[in-house]
């Protein structure tokens, strides 16, 4: 049973009071006012922003006044760079009497650049006509502005889904539907483009490349006939026109300066682009942070910011280092975690944001208990008026680390907005065909199942589904797959696969789920989704494993297969519910994304979570951990210094993650993962001035076990204790709150637990001028489909810069709310607080007229787990089904008695027969 209550402490587990929390030192006072005195010449336009409330500081100062020539502007987390921009654009046209619409600003979104121009526009001074000129624009929508302009009318092929279509209809064609994912495919014609490299020179050393290569050739062309070209198209295309003098001359006179935002994340191409630009008078300025490059996958390169000077001789570095955003204390950590890498250049920063609290640790047994600590510390802070939803965001690694919160927010009714992702984990694609086979086995009719059961017998699921359907007029069969072992279209051996599923496929309600889903990957789903050169899909194979395992964590809590997938239906139901209660995105609920989402954004209070080896920093970076022997069965190898890079990436990150925050942070680091123990993540420890040793050279020195985690190899290094035991097969244990007492737990004001790792054994948790003339006939340029499909394209797109790096727009997000839980913070204040479910419809703003029903429920019993489950309909004319259960079920949350009870619920049309 999970602990039903959270303990956060002011120090991760593993550091000893004695070690002192990392702070940034404080940034000094001083702005323009004192800074820039009223003789200087350019006094007047400083005033005038003061008057505005805009009050520059030192740095911000030196990087507005910079004129001609490159600078690199170096921005940490929260120091004002989008109004260094703005307000140099304005220095630029109102001090040195550059024409506006000399001036290109490129920054990666739609919404950046739009922000941008309102930022200009709202400058004291800057004429309507003057901020319009400027021209503020992503990448894309320049280089789309540009193409247009020298007459290329192919429309823009950029959904995701269509995209994904063609590469399987051409997969299908050359008899490749098993051997690739439409996502990987896409994935790497993107990195390969954003190179520069054009499709003809794909390498084809092995089979694989060369299956791939016809694929994704096969793909051009189809687009080339149709007269389409994608969003990498776009940027390689223009990047090609710019190599012509009589087009880039034209252009380089006319922008004169040349302000690059977020420059660490550009790739190759981008930079060409820019470099090309800039090259005949060299007035660049860019502006990033080498310490959140945290795209390098999607192509960005560090060395943009690391070797400018190089590429540019001579050019001015400023270092905007004080930080309006976050606590001081929060600052400090993260500034103190991102030091320790070595590919970075050096700063501080210094704090100058409004004084929050320290940050929170704490490290709950799995991702479970995890997922009710943060879930329940949410509700409490809402419901004592702290905060509202909407000041509160959860931040993780991957898509599938967020399963366990996911289904807590639902269950308890949390308001909360998912960006990107599948929303509900168990209809994911790669875990459907295993939800289908167990539906499968409750229901062999169940036909809304039986297409994932083809995909894994390799079986065209049209083709074969029609074949069932035909056979099924003619004579209906209690297992309708046993038609595809009569179809002439199968070898003798797949017919025998057929039967042979069938058999397990009967077996499977007989399991427990956990075996069920084990069974089935050993026999069949791991294969099915192996497949693909592993030096290309390597990235897709690490999420796929990742996701798999982690569906096997979500399982380990049921005991039968009959109540896990209702569990899952009823979360799916649940889930549908709440979309028909769909709110507008600045809705009060909070907020639920990867970290790599959250890049640029801030809160005044973050929940990280899974801050433990294995999950921050990733299973993928830490391989230089692992045993020799173990490593060179790896699928590819990756050199010592390519590890240490991608452990850097993990650890900005982390600093990423810590750097969102603005008055709380709080930091969860589970100690089991996958049902493995797991570590808090050395990242923490670091911080904290722990020492964390190097594997590699403890192997060399023959000391410790291969197999050990660093906490076997020198724990008294970093704990200053000998604070845990271990049985003899190596399991840390975890025990209930009595049972810690029992053992002579004693908690101190600054630590935790002083015998926190005495636990019991941990159980799972897993065609006009627009560039070149006039602002008056730019509108012309891109016509209206353009305007659309640009408005839809955001060059950081999040769904390509986490696990799925395939699509090429973003998600709507959603926010979800239903009738129970939405207190706001005035409400919460108030000396009469309504109940949770009174209300509701005006809080969430619900039409009065939406339809409801009644329906009988389960409610748990504990008074602080407000989960809740629909009960399943009574079976027609006094039948009883042999697999059915009697009496109420376990909370699938806290494993806690329910009861039965009735529930007001919205009525939708996609759900209930």
């Amino acid at each position: 049973m999970l602990s039903p209550n959270s303990t956060f402490y002011p120090r991760p587990l593993g550091v000893t009071p004695a070690a002192s929390l990392p702070q940034s030192p404080s940034a000094p006072l001083e702005t323009s006012r004192q800074l820039v005195g009223d003789d200087q010449q350019d006094a007047y336009y400083f005033r005038s922003l003061e008057e505005a409330g805009i009050k520059l500081n030192g740095p911000q100062i030196s990087a507005v006044r910079h004129g001609r020539g490159p600078i690199l502007t170096l921005a940490g987390a929260g120091c004002g760079k989008t109004t260094v921009l703005a307000a140099r654009a304005g220095y630029l046209m109102e001090v040195s009497g550059v024409h506006a619409g000399s001036i290109l600003l490129v920054t990666f979104t739609n919404k950046a650049a739009a922000e941008m121009k309102d930022r200009i526009a709202a400058l004291p001074g800057i004429r309507p006509a003057a901020a319009r000129a400027v021209q503020a624009r992503t990448f894309h929508s320049f280089a789309l502005t540009l193409l247009r302009h020298y007459g290329v009318q192919e429309d823009i092929f950029g959904e995701p889904r269509a995209q994904h279509t063609v590469l399987k209809m051409l997969l299908r064609q050359h008899g490749m539907s098993e051997a690739f994912q439409p996502e990987s495919l896409l994935a790497m014609l993107s990195a390969w483009k954003m190179q520069g490299s054009d499709t003809a020179d794909l390498p084809e050393q092995s089979q694989e490349e060369r299956d791939a290569k016809k694929v994704l050739l096969g793909y051009e062309t189809w687009k080339q006939e149709r007269g389409k070209m994608d969003f990498d198209d776009i940027l390689l295309r223009a990047a090609a026109l710019l190599r012509d003098p009589a087009v880039l001359k034209p252009l380089q006179r006319r922008f004169q300066y040349i302000m690059v935002d977020e420059f660490q994340d550009t790739n190759r191409l981008q930079y060409e682009i820019v470099q090309l630009l800039a090259a005949a008078h060299r007035n660049l300025m860019v502006v990033g942070d080498d310490d959140q490059t945290i795209y390098t996958f999607n192509g960005a390169r560090q060395e943009s910011i690391l070797e400018f000077d190089k590429v540019y001789p001579g050019a001015r570095i400023v270092t905007l280092d004080i930080n309006y955003r976050s606590d001081a204390r929060i600052l400090g950590l993260g500034s103190e975690l991102v030091a320790h890498n070595k590919r970075r250049r050096d700063k501080r920063l210094r704090a100058a944001g409004l004084r929050g609290d320290a940050p929170r640790f704490a490290t709950p047994a799995n991702a479970e208990e995890e997922a009710a600590w943060v879930v329940n510390q949410i509700c409490q802070q809402v419901e004592e008026g702290l905060y509202t939803y909407r000041d509160m965001a959860i931040l993780h690694r991957t898509a599938s680390s967020s399963r366990a919160v996911f289904e807590q927010l639902v269950l308890k009714d949390v308001p909360f907005v998912q960006h990107g992702a599948s929303p509900v984990f168990y209809d994911q694609s790669l875990i459907k065909p295993l939800m289908d086979h167990m539906r499968l086995s409750l229901n062999p009719r169940a036909m809304d199942a039986l297409p994932s059961a083809l995909g894994p017998l390799y079986v065209s699921r049209d083709a074969g589904l029609e074949w069932i359907q035909r056979c099924e007029q003619e004579q209906a069969k209690k297992y309708p797959l046993i038609h595809l072992s009569k179809w002439d279209k199968l070898k003798p051996f797949q017919q025998e696969q057929v039967k042979e599923r069938i058999k397990l496929i009967k077996s499977l309600h007989k399991l427990k789920p956990i075996i069920a889903v084990q069974e089935m990957r050993r026999q069949f789903y791991d294969k099915y989704m192996e497949s693909g050169d592993p030096t290309i899909f390597t990235h897709y194979k690490e999420t796929m494993l990742e996701t798999l395992d982690e569906f096997e964590a979500a399982v380990k809590k049921f005991e039968t297969v009959e109540e896990f997938v209702q569990f899952a239906d009823e979360l799916s139901r649940r889930h549908r519910e709440m979309e028909s209660l769909r709110r507008s995105q600045d809705s009060d609920a909070v907020q639920l994304m990867t970290i790599h989402r959250a890049k640029g954004l801030e809160f005044p209070c973050v929940y990280w979570i899974g801050a433990s080896e294995g999950i921050v920093p990733h299973s993928t970076a830490l391989r230089h951990d692992i045993p020799e022997d173990q490593k060179a069965a790896l699928s590819v190898q990756q050199t010592d210094a390519e590890l240490d890079m991608a452990l850097e990436e993990e650890r900005r990150l982390a600093y990423v993650a810590i750097t969102r925050a603005k008055q709380h942070l709080y930091v969860t680091s589970p100690a089991s993962h996958h049902g493995k123990p797991a570590d808090v993540s050395r990242f923490l420890l670091e911080a904290f001035g722990m020492e964390v040793p190097d594997k590699r050279k403890v192997r060399e020195e023959g000391q410790g076990n291969n197999q050990a985690s660093y906490r076997d190899h020198g724990s008294r290094s970093y704990s200053g204790r000998d604070n845990y035991s271990r049985t003899g097969n190596g399991n840390i244990y975890e025990g209930t709150r009595e049972h810690k007492k029992k053992a002579g737990t004693h908690y101190t004001a600054d630590s935790q637990p002083a015998n926190a790792m005495q636990r019991p054994p941990i159980q799972g948790g897993t065609g006009q001028r627009a560039s070149h003339v006039q602002h008056n006939r730019q509108r012309s340029a891109i016509n209206h489909k353009d305007q659309r499909e640009m408005e839809m394209l955001d060059e950081r797109d999040e769904d390509r810069l986490s696990e799925q790096r395939g699509s090429g727009i973003i998600r709507d997000h959603k926010a979800f709310s239903t009738p129970g839980l939405h207190p706001r913070a005035a409400q919460a204040n108030s000396t009469s607080s309504p109940s949770r479910s009174a209300s509701h419809a005006a809080a969430a703003g619900v039409s009065r007229t939406e339809r409801t029903e009644t329906v009988a429920v389960w409610k748990c019993s504990s008074a602080s787990c407000k989960a809740w489950l629909r009960q399943k309909p009574a079976l027609p004319s006094g039948k009883v089904s042999k697999k059915t259960t009697s009496g109420p079920p376990v909370c699938p949350l806290c494993s806690g008695a329910m009861i039965a009870g009735t529930r007001e619920v919205p009525v939708t049309n996609r759900f209930g027969k």
